[in-house]
């Protein structure tokens, strides 16, 4: 059975803080979004994160969510893609929350999440 995935947000890599902050107001005001600051980053909405550092992908990160991660992370697997270890989040009871594939996709990672 395929995973259905849903787009959580665009995430943009920006060089510092000042230019997340600059990106994140910009894009509130032309989508009518509220603006929220966070320690590593900025969002617009919930369509829109700005890195306050450059993080995985050239230009950023693609984030999707499921509703079974893991039962997606073996489906991709079975499709011969990889995943970043390193990157793998968890649950305080020990269930994988998010992780990132291995590589960049259009100069962007892709970060999968459990969905809420």
């Amino acid at each position: 059975m395929q995973n259905t995935f849903k787009l959580m947000h665009v995430g943009f890599n920006t060089p510092n803080p000042e230019e997340a902050l600059k990106l994140t107001e910009l894009l509130s005001l032309m989508f009518n979004l509220a603006p929220r600051q966070g320690n590593s980053s900025n969002f617009a909405g919930t369509y829109f994160e700005c890195m306050k550092a450059p993080f995985l992908g050239t230009n950023g990160h693609i984030a999707m969510e499921t509703a079974d991660l893991d039962a997606a992370v073996e489906e991709l697997k079975g499709k011969g893609f990889s995943f970043n270890m390193n990157t793998a989040a968890y649950t305080e009871d020990g269930k994988l929350k998010n992780i990132y594939l291995d590589g960049e996709f259009g100069g962007f990672a892709i970060h999968i999440m459990q969905s809420k």
